[in-house]
């Protein structure tokens, strides 16, 4: 399924005022929970780095991780990168009209780009599984690394992580992910940790998240209602509706998965310092 027209038309809707994409950004922070997950690593990590710091937000998109660090981490320089044009001038013009000066988006390819020793942390969410060439852009990661600077990830797991099923239409389809723009359909455990030891990383953290909760939480929260845009925007009028019902159930469900420890997952967050 093509996920990247439905992330525009969204992104036409809500950048219409700086209240909508505020909204936006919050809508996105309560039902998608692997910003559960990531705004929580993001609180540990500023706990122990309360001195100034440079942030890269590697694969920008929307805008909503650099959003929540440049409310929370004031005395934090970040940098948004992203191969998409349009939403590195989105997010240039929103920031500005929020007085958010700490914040600062532009044009780049993570497999070339490199700031070498610049960055206190990167953060890399929903992208590494769009990017053949992973390696190289954790080599880039690790040499715009400062010493002892950390990178975190968020990224699907081959636990199901791209959300594949052998219910497809054909065999010839049968493992195909349920988002094409995925160049692979997630990660175990042991293939990111010798990648990011191959980049340079020594030390390295990598859990499980959506487990047993989290999955219900994502077909209830993303998948049914991206299968229901994607069948007719007809029901867009009818997610308001959807979601007063699901709503509660999706937040008790998150609040689990984030606390809970998961030998299996169809997610991964992981912690690599230099």
């Amino acid at each position: 399924m093509q996920y990247d027209p439905i992330k525009k038309m969204l992104g036409r809707v809500f950048n219409t005022t700086p209240f909508l994409r505020r909204l936006f950004y919050r809508l996105l922070d309560l039902l998608l929970l692997r910003t559960w997950h990531v705004r929580r690593e993001l609180k540990k990590w500023n706990r122990d780095h309360s001195t100034n710091g440079h942030i890269l937000d590697a694969g920008s998109g929307f805008g909503q991780y650099s959003f929540f660090m440049a409310k929370k981490f004031r005395n934090k320089t970040i940098e948004g990168i992203d191969v998409k044009q349009e939403q590195i001038d989105d997010c240039n013009q929103f920031f500005a009209q929020s007085g958010l000066a700490n914040a600062t988006f532009f044009y780049g390819d993570l497999t070339e780009y490199q700031k070498p020793s610049a960055y206190t942390l990167i953060l890399s969410v929903d992208v590494m599984e769009h990017i053949e060439e992973d390696v190289k852009v954790f080599k880039n990661f690790y040499q715009s690394l400062k010493a002892h600077g950390m990178l975190l990830i968020s990224t699907p797991s081959d636990q199901g992580g791209s959300d594949v099923h052998p219910h497809q239409k054909d065999e010839e389809d049968k493992n195909a992910s349920f988002i094409d723009e995925h160049v692979r359909d997630g990660y175990s455990l042991t293939e990111i940790r010798e990648k990011l030891k191959r980049a340079g990383f020594t030390k390295i953290q990598a859990r499980y998240q959506y487990g047993a909760p989290g999955k219900i939480s994502w077909k209830l929260s993303m998948k049914i209602p991206i299968l229901l845009i994607n069948a007719s925007k007809i029901f867009f009028i009818v997610l308001p509706f959807y979601y007063l019902i699901t709503f509660p159930f999706c937040m008790i469900l998150n609040f689990l998965d984030v606390r809970m420890n998961h030998k299996s997952g169809t997610g991964l967050i992981v912690k690599a310092w230099k």
